[in-house]
């Protein structure tokens, strides 16, 4: 009797750190999906900024159409990428579009005294700033997911369950320079 006891015992056990393991691997990654939605909400407000920063600048420099152009292909690119490499690759394609645009915005002494330029030119650098912080909290939470999966036991109840490895959210771009936020100072 007393080894039924024994076994029973070592059958919950089991079961409680099934549990546990599981519940571990759910909640890092509902937190690294949700430091996911942030790094979105940061580029939808990113996006949201750019035609009125276009339209700013366009008032002014009217000639640098091209500039402007390749802005706005530069925002629906990044609009529209899917995947983290894809999305990552574009977010940096349009910050040196965006770079761009400061350099023309440069020639204007009027525009960079502009009140509306210059608020839009505060709330841009505000989102770079965010998005650089949340970028850090996701690739944060990815790395304690996936360290999870990866290591013993979790490895054991992940693949029990296909829990999968989740991607970090980095530049392609192997330039160190495409890395810092875009400098949006005058």
């Amino acid at each position: 009797m007393l080894i039924v006891y024994i076994v029973l015992a070592l059958v919950v056990i089991f079961l409680f750190w099934m549990v546990f393991g599981f519940n571990h691997l759910v909640r890092l990654t509902q937190r690294a999906k949700e430091a996911w939605a942030d790094i979105d909400v940061q580029l939808k407000r990113r996006y949201d900024l750019i035609p009125n920063l276009v339209q700013t600048v366009k008032g002014y420099a009217a000639h640098e159409r091209g500039v402007f152009e390749s802005v706005t292909q530069a925002r629906s690119a990044a609009i529209g990428a899917q995947g983290l490499a894809q999305k990552g690759q574009a977010e940096n394609m349009l910050s040196q579009t965006l770079g761009k645009l400061f350099a023309v915005a440069e020639a204007y002494p009027d525009l960079k005294a502009n009140q509306n330029f210059l608020e839009l030119q505060r709330e841009l650098e505000d989102t770079e700033d965010k998005i650089q912080a949340a970028r850090r909290f996701y690739n944060t939470n990815v790395r304690d997911l996936n360290t999870s999966i990866q290591s013993f036991p979790g490895t054991i109840i992940a693949s029990m369950f296909h829990f999968s490895a989740m991607e970090f959210f980095q530049l392609e771009s192997g330039d160190a320079a495409a890395r810092e936020p875009v400098k949006v100072q005058f």
